[in-house]
C-alpha cells in the first residue's frame, strides 16, 4: 500500500491556533525516563505500523543517541498510571524545531484529547529555546486519520507531500 508523507510547518508563532485546555491533561518532561518513552511510542505507533513498534533495545539506544539535543515529554491524564501519549522534539540549526514524534496511546484516542495534546506539544516546541523560528513535522497517510486535520487546525501549513512505500 502506497504511503503519502505530508510535511507541515509553522514559520511564526502567531500562526499557532491553540485550543482550550483539557484540565486533566498535562505534559511532563521525560528525559530521565527513556524506557517509558520507548514503551509509549511503541504503543502509539502499533496501530499505524511505526518503526518504534519493532525496535530492539539496541535500536532504541541508537535512536535516543542520534540527536543529543532531542527532548522527551509524556502526556499524562490525571488519575491514570500509564502515559496518555508522548512528544519528542528535535532542535535543528537555524531555529528549526522538529516534532519528531507525537501521539496518543490507542485507548486515549477518541476521548477529545488530541487537539489539546497537540497544543501542549506545539507550545513546548516554540518554547524549546529563545531562537525558534519554525516548528515542523511529518505525518503519514498510515497515521491516525485525524492527525493531518488536527495539525492544520492548529495552524500548520503543508510544505511538501511525497508518495512512497
Amino acid at each position: 500500500m502506497t504511503k503519502t508523507v505530508t510535511s507541515v510547518e509553522m514559520t511564526a508563532r502567531d500562526q499557532f491556533a491553540p485550543v482550550a485546555a483539557v484540565p486533566r491533561l498535562t505534559l511532563e518532561p521525560a528525559d530521565d525516563d527513556l524506557d517509558r518513552v520507548a514503551a509509549t511510542l511503541a504503543r502509539i505507533g502499533a496501530p499505524h505500523g511505526w518503526k518504534s513498534v519493532d525496535r530492539t533495545p539496541r535500536q532504541w539506544q541508537d535512536w535516543f543517541a542520534e540527536r543529543p539535543g532531542r527532548r522527551y515529554w509524556l502526556l499524562r491524564l490525571a488519575g491514570e498510571d500509564d502515559p496518555a501519549g508522548a512528544v519528542v522534539c528535535d532542535p535543528h540549526p537555524g531555529g528549526d524545531v522538529e516534532i519528531k514524534s507525537f501521539g496518543l496511546v490507542p485507548e486515549m484516542v477518541g476521548k477529545g484529547l488530541g487537539g489539546y495534546a497537540l497544543t501542549l506539544a506545539v507550545n513546548q516546541a516554540w518554547n524549546l529555546h529563545p531562537d525558534v523560528s519554525r516548528v515542523w513535522l511529518h505525518t503519514s497517510s498510515h497515521d491516525h486519520p485525524g492527525a493531518l486535520p488536527n495539525y492544520l487546525r492548529r495552524g500548520f501549513r503543508i510544505f511538501k507531500t511525497e508518495a512512497g512505500d
